[in-house]
């Protein structure tokens, strides 16, 4: 899976900024389960990136809390699925570190009917439960 890895439209890793480790996966994989090394680490340093603008790169840094994020994935028996499931999540967590912040919430007031239709509802509950009691 050599490439360069897609972001979003505006944003593509290069290849070489990525790190690629392999070991041996403790999942499934019949007979060649100790002798194949099907599970994968990727890489990538936010730090150290050309590929995400300083506004960018300064908002990722600052959500990751490092300069690295490392991706496992070892939930298939082939490595090359596993090479394109850490390329997904790598590129899912990119995307989420370098989001927009999420608009502010206006403060709002109840209105008065909502207000007095919720008073009402007590005092009928509260009727209610009184009616119940002994005299």
């Amino acid at each position: 899976m050599p490439g360069p890895l897609v972001v979003n439209d505006s944003i593509v890793i290069p290849d070489v900024e990525l790190v690629w480790r392999f070991s041996r996966s403790s999942g499934p994989g019949g007979q060649g389960v100790n002798t194949t090394d099907s599970r994968v680490e990727l890489t990538f340093d936010v730090a150290a990136s050309t590929a995400l603008p300083p506004a960018l790169k300064a908002r990722a840094l600052e959500r990751l809390g490092s300069d690295t994020i490392t991706v496992a994935a070892s939930e298939y028996r082939s490595q090359l699925r596993n090479r394109e499931a850490a390329e997904h999540r790598l590129a899912q967590r990119v995307r989420e570190a370098i989001a927009p912040p999420p608009k502010r919430r206006r403060p709002t007031k109840p209105s008065r009917g909502s207000v007095e239709r919720r008073i009402t509802a007590k005092k009928h509950r509260s009727d209610v439960k009184r009616l119940r009691r002994n005299p």
